[in-house]
C-alpha cells in the first residue's frame, strides 16, 4: 500500500474511520458489538495503520471498541482523535470549542483510548452546516484554541496537530504559529469547495484527509455515488460504485489520505482495494470533469 508522511508516522494512504462503528446517528452502541470488533481486528490484518476516531463518537463508544479490540496497539499504529464538539442528551452535535474544553476532551481521548499519546488530534473548527467549512468568525478564540493545541503536543499528548472544516484563512494563521500535520475537510466528486485547501495543503506535504469522500452522511440523496459517471465506470470495471468514486478520491493528489468507515468486513476489503486501483486516463477525466459541472 503506497504511504504518506503524518507527522511521525508514515501512514497506508488508506485508513479507516470509526464514525460508523457505535450507533444510528453515531450514538450509543452498535447493533452487534463482535462484528464492529471483527472489522477493527481485521483492518490491522489488511495492514490498515491508520484509524481515526473521536470520544464524541457514541460519545466513548468508538473508542472503546477500539480499545476491547486493538489495544496493545500495533506499534506502527497512527490513532488520530478530534475535538471541539460534543452530544447533547437527544443525540445532537452541540460545539465544544473553548480552549479548557479542548483539553479536557484530548485528555478523555486518551483515557478511552488507554493511551498515553495520539498520532494526532484534529481541531474541529464548528459551524452551522456540517458540509461546509467554518467561516473565520472569531480570531481571537481560533488563537487561543490553537495555543491549547500546541501546548498539549509540547506536553508529550499528541504528536501532531491537525485541523478540520476550515478555510485556508484558518490553515495560514495556524502555520503562522505552528506546524500542521494534517487537514480534514468534506471533498468528494461533486463538492470540491476545499479545493483551495487541499491545494495549498499539497504544496506544503500537509496530509489531506477528505470526509464524505462517498457523499454526505446528512442527506437522503447521494449524488456521488448515483452519477452517471461513477455507475458508467463501475459497471464497465466490475468493481463498485463506492471503489470507483474513492479510487478517484485518491488520484487526485499524493496527499491525500481517506478513511472510509464500515461496519461490516466485507466492504471494509472492498474500501481497503482502492489503494490498487488505477482509472485509465480517459475515465479520470471524464471524473475530474464532474466538479466543474456540479458547480454550473
Amino acid at each position: 500500500m503506497h504511504t504518506f508522511p503524518f507527522g511521525n508516522h508514515q501512514v497506508g494512504r488508506v485508513g479507516f474511520g470509526a464514525m460508523q462503528l457505535p450507533g444510528p446517528g453515531v450514538f450509543g452502541p452498535p447493533r452487534d458489538r463482535q462484528q464492529v470488533l471483527a472489522v477493527l481486528r481485521r483492518a490491522i490484518e489488511l495492514g490498515i495503520n491508520h484509524i481515526d476516531t473521536s470520544q464524541f463518537y457514541g460519545p466513548n463508544i468508538a473508542n472503546e471498541l477500539i480499545r476491547e479490540a486493538l489495544h496493545p496497539y500495533p506499534p506502527d499504529l497512527a490513532l488520530v482523535s478530534k475535538v471541539g464538539a460534543t452530544r447533547g442528551p437527544d443525540a445532537e452535535w452541540l460545539p465544544a470549542q473553548q480552549p479548557d474544553q479542548l483539553r479536557a476532551q484530548i485528555e478523555e481521548n486518551l483515557r478511552t483510548l488507554d493511551t498515553d499519546r495520539l498520532a494526532a488530534v484534529n481541531l474541529r473548527v464548528f459551524g452551522t452546516d456540517p458540509d461546509v467549512p467554518a467561516q473565520l468568525e472569531d480570531r481571537d478564540l481560533f488563537e487561543r484554541q490553537l495555543a491549547a493545541m500546541i501546548k498539549a503536543r509540547d506536553e508529550g499528548l499528541i504528536d501532531g496537530i491537525g485541523l478540520s472544516s476550515i478555510t485556508l484563512e484558518h490553515l495560514r494563521i495556524a502555520l503562522d504559529h505552528t506546524d500542521i500535520v494534517c487537514v480534514q475537510n468534506a471533498y468528494n466528486l461533486v463538492d470540491r469547495t476545499s479545493q483551495p485547501v487541499l491545494e495549498a495543503c499539497a504544496e506544503r506535504g500537509i496530509a489531506f484527509v477528505p470526509f464524505f469522500p462517498l457523499g454526505s452522511a446528512f442527506t437522503t440523496v447521494n449524488p456521488v455515488l448515483g452519477h452517471p459517471a461513477v455507475v458508467r465506470e463501475a459497471q464497465r470495471s466490475g468493481h463498485t460504485p463506492a471503489q470507483i468514486a474513492l479510487a478517484w478520491t485518491l488520484s487526485v493528489a499524493p496527499n491525500v489520505l481517506l478513511i472510509p468507515g464500515t461496519s461490516s468486513i466485507a466492504h471494509l476489503e472492498e474500501n481497503t482495494a482502492v489503494a490498487g486501483i488505477t482509472l485509465d486516463g480517459e475515465v479520470k477525466a471524464e471524473l475530474d470533469a464532474v466538479g466543474a459541472e456540479a458547480s454550473r
